[in-house]
């Protein structure tokens, strides 16, 4: 089973504890999906410093292979997080360096893999058709997903997933239903604490969220992503699949980080930096009015 994690990443900082951990969907489903056993790469954009070096380092320490992964002068992606209970708020995100447009000798390289996976955060959603011409594919539309702009591509997807946190259960079965019905494959809501959905030919079924003590969630779906693409890719059950990626999420569900390797940064640099941003467009917004 090979899967290619392709677009995004980004180094998530934590400002409250003045770590950062290596993260990002694409590179999340590909650390994840390794650790499951699966042959993984990642196609992407790092930059070379700090954070960008210490990626690429724990990308190659997971076991994962990096000969698509372009580094490039600059600074990596960020994202800069306080955790509020046990969920994360995302205060601001720089993602430019990780924004690539895709080469035609990347998008050949991407049939070495049986399941491409991308997602909202990346530069991709519109090569989909292209993608899919040369493998399986795998789209991670999040939460705030526009679902008429979403319709179009799933027809081409082997699995479609959609955060769903927001949403009824009744609600969630309503759109794994019409992503169905507009083609997808595979479709699968995650809903937090209430576990998760995935619809098939075979119908649509319902797991139960492991019961564990949260320490943080970021990169849980993530790993439920992971978890079902390897089920599916070879060869379990349903219900099989769904229990085995139920139980890697709520493992990353108790470390720090997607998938920790945090290494500390500036904290209080950070913040002086949002400070004076702020005060920045204050003024502009005071001369503008």
């Amino acid at each position: 089973m090979r899967v290619l994690g392709a677009g995004d990443n980004v180094v998530d900082r934590y400002l409250h504890q003045a770590m950062m951990y290596p993260g990002g969907n694409a590179v999340n489903v590909a650390v994840f999906a390794a650790r499951l056993g699966a042959r993984a790469g990642y196609l992407g954009v790092l930059g070379d410093d700090t954070a960008g070096r210490q990626v690429l380092r724990a990308l190659e320490a997971e076991h994962v292979d990096t000969s698509l992964t372009r580094v490039v002068h600059g600074p990596n992606a960020t994202a800069d997080v306080e955790l509020v209970g046990n969920d994360r708020v995302f205060l601001r995100s720089d993602r430019t360096t990780a924004l690539f447009d895709l080469e035609p000798e990347q998008l050949d390289a991407m049939a070495a893999y049986d399941v491409v996976h991308t997602g909202y955060a990346g530069p991709l959603l519109a090569r989909v058709p292209e993608i899919a011409e040369r493998a399986r594919v795998s789209f991670d539309f999040g939460s705030r997903f526009d679902e008429g702009a979403a319709l179009p591509h799933l027809r081409h997807l082997h699995l479609a997933s959609f955060s769903g946190g927001h949403l009824s259960e009744q609600e969630a079965r309503g759109l794994v239903g019409r992503a169905l019905d507009a083609g997808a494959e595979h479709a699968l809501v995650t809903l937090g604490a209430a576990g998760a959905l995935l619809g098939s030919s075979e119908g649509i079924r319902h797991q139960e969220a492991d019961r564990v003590n949260v320490r943080d969630t970021l990169g849980a779906g993530d790993a439920f992503i992971a978890g079902v693409l390897v089920g599916l890719g070879t060869g379990r059950s349903i219900r099989s699949t769904l229990v085995a990626a139920s139980a890697q999420a709520a493992q990353v569900c108790q470390v720090n980080g997607a998938f920790e390797h945090g290494i500390p940064f500036d904290a209080e640099a950070v913040r002086r930096q949002h400070a004076t941003s702020d005060e920045s467009n204050d003024d502009q917004e005071a001369v503008t009015a």
